[in-house]
């Protein structure tokens, strides 16, 4: 998991508390079902974000008996509540607000303060989803968007940079729901507005579930990282052959397993030796893995 995500997690809970209570002072001055839509949104978030700070310190437990590796893929299962939650506290009650609003056919008032507070969102859920992006782009530098989402290993920043975007992607709809309506009169446009915001974080929620119930499973390092130890272990000399190489990505750390045959040896102890230094070579090189298992073995030839 990200350094930065903890801090990423605070300043959208922040700016998420402001925005959910002038949507929900909107909606009500307004009687939109777009602004309600996203009010609740807003809520949802909110309670999102609490979730993933309590994974992430449930993940910082330390090692025990019962947990000899640690606790860090708890925020995987947090992360997966987020997405839950996302799907039916923000898309299923969204959907369902939209669908009254059509049977009820109710009218919009003071439209204008509904548009300048989806205005004021947009810029602040905009600068929100820029700090994700930068943390995203810092640790991945010429990675899309697209290929970060299916190979990273940090379901908090997942969530977080899917938050964002669904986030962004449905004021834009309410915004576009409630100017429509004010232009043609007819509420039927803002009620779309809430069924479009509630199908967009359903698919998102959908999306971002589907990757974390993978990190659940058990996923291994990210290609890039499995790639890089792999050209490192193949490059030592006290190594004739890598016959098997697994990572396992555990939380923020990785376990990485070793089956290779070593070079000859005159003494046991020699082997021992080399088998530590490249385990000790191998942490320094890359912080992130915790844990080295090496099996020393022969290539049938």
């Amino acid at each position: 998991m990200s350094a930065e995500s903890p801090k990423a997690i605070l300043y959208a809970l922040a700016a998420n508390v402001g925005i959910a209570l002038c949507k929900f002072a909107a909606a009500a001055f307004t009687g939109s079902g777009s602004m309600f839509a996203e009010a609740i949104h807003s809520t949802a978030d909110c309670g999102n974000q609490l979730l993933l700070l309590f994974g992430l310190r449930e993940a910082n437990r330390p090692v025990s008996v019962l947990h000899p590796m640690g606790t860090g893929r708890e925020i995987n299962f947090y992360s997966l509540l987020v997405a839950l939650m996302l799907f039916f506290a923000g898309g299923a009650f969204s959907v369902y607000e939209g669908v009254h609003r059509l049977i009820a056919r109710e009218p919009l008032q003071h439209v204008y303060v509904a548009l300048g507070v989806l205005g004021v969102s947009v810029v602040l859920e905009t600068l929100s989803l820029m700090g994700a992006l930068r943390v995203i782009r810092s640790e991945h530098p010429g990675k899309s968007l697209w290929r970060w989402f299916r190979e990273t290993r940090e379901s908090d920043l997942l969530v977080v940079a899917g938050e964002d975007i669904a986030a962004l992607a449905g004021l834009a709809i309410a915004f576009v729901a409630v100017l429509l309506t004010v232009t043609t009169g007819y509420s039927f446009f803002d009620a779309c507005g809430s069924i479009g915001i509630g199908i967009l974080l359903m698919v998102i929620a959908g999306l971002v579930a589907r990757e974390v119930k993978s990190m659940i499973a058990g996923e291994s390092a990210s290609p890039e990282v499995r790639r890089d130890i792999e050209a490192f272990l193949r490059a030592r000399a006290e190594i004739r052959g890598v016959i098997n190489l697994i990572t396992l990505q555990w939380g923020k750390d990785v376990m990485v397993a070793v089956q290779a045959e070593m070079i000859d040896y005159p003494q046991s102890r020699a082997l021992v030796d080399a088998i530590n230094r490249i385990e000790a070579d191998l942490q320094a090189a890359f912080p992130q893995v915790r844990w080295v298992f090496f099996e020393p073995d022969f290539i049938e030839r």
